[in-house]
């Protein structure tokens, strides 16, 4: 149950730390284990972790998402999903960072900032563009 918890927070602390560049995008797109797509409009949203059940309510309602069903969420400008592109170059140098911007240090490439990084969820700076990166 905590790990739940802790999945829960983890996944409202990604969106609030890209809410602020996710102002030209008025979708957020949820998808499912199975596939199965629910694109919500981001006006007046909030997110609410309860539990296994992550509850969104926008201008039109409340959508409820199971946490364990989740595969990924993410900011489009049509309500489509499209594929997540590489940003980060894995053999230059990056900056790491917390989910709530706290500097976790240097490393010299992004192989070596994961084999030491404890599994979780980072953002990884390199020159004017930013990621973020889940380590297992």
């Amino acid at each position: 149950m905590k790990c739940m918890k802790k999945i829960g927070l983890l996944l409202v602390a990604v969106v609030c730390a890209v809410i602020a560049q996710a102002a030209d995008y008025p979708y957020l797109v949820f998808t499912n284990t199975a596939g199965t797509t629910t694109a919500l409009t981001v006006s007046n949203m909030t997110l609410t972790v309860n539990g296994s059940e992550l509850s969104v309510t926008n201008a039109e309602g409340t959508q409820a998402f199971t946490l364990t069903d989740l595969a990924e969420m993410q900011f489009s400008k049509d309500g489509s999903v499209t594929a997540i592109e590489n940003v980060i170059d894995g053999e230059k140098a990056v900056e790491v960072y917390s989910v709530t911007g706290v500097g976790l240090g240097s490393f010299s490439n992004l192989h070596e900032a994961a084999a030491v990084l404890p599994a979780g969820a980072y953002v990884m700076k390199q020159g004017g563009k930013s990621q973020t990166v889940v380590v297992r």
